[in-house]
């Protein structure tokens, strides 16, 4: 069982989380971490292990969902994490980055303002996993001007190529 006490209290409160067969073992640990620390999690699936389900299937609506604004942050879950990453960068609004080591998880927040951490449930153990959404998690975006110019770079690429 997590401690509380463990994420600070700054940390985004409403998560979503999505894997495939590759990430399910991980995402219902996390999840349970995650309720644990107070958090609100949405899941977006898969709900049961299926060897055969695909990745789209759960980490587009999730992608979806943080870029909307309907959970704060989110967590997508394949087994080496690349698919995952791939798909959610797909939707306009995404920063997912594939993470397995913890300076990328805060700076990708902090300069990128990342707003998706993809992990590889086949390659991070449980116990990093859980130190690398933390770190994840409590990481702000700093919004230094800098940051500000390339983002919106990267906006207005991600918006001219759907009016394509």
């Amino acid at each position: 069982m997590a401690d509380p006490g463990e994420i600070l209290p700054m940390m985004p409160k409403h998560i979503g989380v999505a894997a495939d067969h590759g990430g399910f073992e991980l995402k219902e640990y996390l999840v349970e971490r995650l309720r644990d620390a107070g958090c609100e999690v949405t899941e977006f699936g898969n709900r049961q292990p299926k060897p055969d389900d695909d990745y789209p299937d759960f980490v587009i609506p999730l992608a979806r969902a943080v870029a909307g604004g309907k959970v704060s942050r989110g967590i997508a879950i394949c087994g080496s994490g690349v698919g995952a990453c791939v798909v959610a960068n797909k939707v306009a609004g995404v920063r997912a980055c594939l993470i397995h080591e913890t300076f990328s998880a805060h700076q990708g927040v902090e300069d990128d303002d990342m707003n998706i951490i993809c992990l590889g449930g086949l390659v991070v153990g449980h116990a990093f996993a859980w130190e690398l959404v933390k770190t994840f998690l409590q990481a702000k975006f700093s919004g230094a001007e800098r940051f500000q110019r390339r983002l919106a770079k990267v906006a207005a690429l991600e918006y001219k190529d759907t009016k394509s």
